[in-house]
């Protein structure tokens, strides 16, 4: 007899695992009960890119189920996490034919620990965007609402774990793009503190040490016990967080009485949304019930010299990666194989020299410095995970008046007029209306995690982050046990019906 959905459905991946243990059901069974699911869904959310299905369930035949997740099935983001000999997309169609010639070592230790990947998830080019709509493959779909996002980059992962299609799935993060959405979509999130978990064997890092890689997870625990199989430094790298013990542990742990700085203004600039303004003020009513200390202190930033430094910081790290794209394919992006506005971030980028990119890696790491020093009078900051409940589906779109400047300006190649209008800042301020809480973590390198504490009145999630001191993932996993333990979320389930 087929495993019942509802039966897998309702197991976390430490819970799945354990059942395949004690004979309950099979690794094959369990793959199987997740393929028919992806294959139910996909319709609706267009999530999935590449399947993985027969060698899945080969796998789930052959290998061995040992190991801290042994059986359980997983899906990799579209991007980076490698397979050798099997496709990683990236979001573009620039590598639709590409098939990877390495594993990377993110990848080598899911499946050390038993992780039976069953495919790829949707995500924007090149992780680019906070919200998941490739020209490649078209909008991913939130399944709280078809209509609204599931939010970016990782938001074919997030999409899929809320679908109940796996308990958790790879994400990276390098803007927010594993707790935007987390957020979105109801789920748990966290970013590891920069050098946490390797990116090698080919990068030593990404983005200037923006970018981590981790997993969008239902419960806590399947974070932490991921993250126990993971951490640690690769060879080469030029940083490694420090060690901290057993995170699995830390969940079971009392966080003591925490002293917590609640804003819900973006670092002294504009106020949330109020929606995403009552997820912090529910969020911290939650907080001092459960004993913490929580204070409206918050630091303030430059947001204005942020966001510039953080442009001239992506679109100078765009052009390399499209020149590194060229190098890796062997032929030069036609107008066809990138997105205009890929292009024309990548355009903007080679105007900039080298001194104008380390003026900004130099803004952008004084934020460690500015939120260290406030992490030195509090254990935790606690924010909105995003400036703006989950958006429509196209709503980043250029309008009909932008994108016919913007192809004009992508034929004759003006990246120096570009940034003299101020083109690309201004084409960016939706964006980081959207998401102006979350990149401050990747920059100053701090770990950080959206709990999906709060729906509005028109049933989305909305999420929470707390961002605590570089390598303290201990005190986040403690809270968030706590918390989730006091306002469980994980048997909550988007109201979807696939047929």
């Amino acid at each position: 007899m087929a495993l019942a959905f509802s039966d897998y459905e309702r197991l976390d991946a430490l819970g799945v695992a354990e059942a395949i243990a004690r004979g309950d059901f099979t690794a094959a069974e369990a793959v199987e009960a997740a393929i028919a699911r992806a294959e139910a869904v996909q319709p609706l959310l267009n999530a999935l890119t590449v399947r993985r299905f027969d060698r899945a369930r080969q796998e789930a035949r052959e290998t061995s189920v040992a190991g801290r997740f042994g059986g359980v099935p997983f899906l990799l983001k579209d991007l980076l996490a490698h397979m050798p000999g099997e496709p990683v997309n990236f979001g573009s169609r620039f590598f639709r034919d590409y098939l990877a010639d390495h594993e990377g070592e993110l990848v080598r230790r899911f499946r050390a620990a038993g992780l039976i990947v069953i495919g790829r998830t949707s995500t924007p080019e090149y992780g680019l965007m906070p919200v998941t709509e490739p020209r490649a493959f078209g909008p991913c779909r939130n399944p709280w609402n078809p209509q609204r996002t599931p939010g970016g980059s990782s938001g074919g992962s997030a999409a899929l774990v809320a679908a109940g299609v796996v308990p958790m799935a790879h994400g990276s993060d390098g803007g927010g793009s594993i707790r935007i959405p987390a957020s979105a979509c109801g789920l748990f999130g966290l970013k590891p503190s920069r050098g946490r978990n390797p990116l090698g064997p080919v990068l030593s890092e990404a983005w200037h040490g923006a970018v981590v890689e981790h997993v969008i997870s239902r419960t806590v625990r399947d974070s932490a016990a991921v993250l126990d199989q993971t951490s640690g430094a690769d060879i080469g790298v030029p940083y490694d967080a420090p060690a901290t013990g057993n995170f699995l542990a830390e969940c079971s742990r009392p966080p003591g009485r925490l002293r917590i700085a609640a804003m819900t203004t973006a670092w002294g600039g504009p106020r949330a949304h109020p929606d995403c303004a009552a997820a912090v003020e529910g969020a911290a009513r939650l907080c001092e019930q459960l004993g913490h200390i929580v204070t409206d202190e918050y630091p303030k930033l430059d947001l204005e010299g942020l966001l510039h430094a953080f442009i001239v910081m992506l679109s100078s790290e765009t052009a390399a990666e499209i020149r590194e794209s060229e190098r890796l394919l062997g032929r030069r992006a036609n107008s066809d194989d990138l997105e205009m506005q890929t292009r024309l971030l990548a355009m903007v980028g080679e105007q900039f020299s080298g001194p104008d990119l380390a003026q900004a890696v130099r803004r952008l790491q004084s934020v460690g410095r500015d939120l260290g020093h406030f992490l030195t009078r509090h254990d935790l900051i606690l924010t909105p995970t995003l400036g703006l409940p989950p958006l429509s589906i196209g709503s980043l779109d250029p309008s009909a008046a932008e994108t016919t400047a913007l192809r004009l300006l992508s034929a004759i190649g003006s990246g120096r007029l570009v940034r003299m209008l101020g083109g690309v800042e201004r084409l960016s301020e939706p964006i980081f209306r959207f998401i102006p809480f979350t990149p401050v973590a990747n920059v100053s390198g701090l770990p950080a995690m959206s709990v999906p504490l709060h729906f509005n009145g028109e049933g989305l999630p909305i999420g929470v982050q707390f961002i605590a001191r570089y390598g303290d993932e201990a005190t986040l996993f403690r809270l968030a046990a706590q918390l989730e333990t006091a306002a469980p979320w994980r048997d909550r389930r988007p109201p979807l019906n696939p047929g």
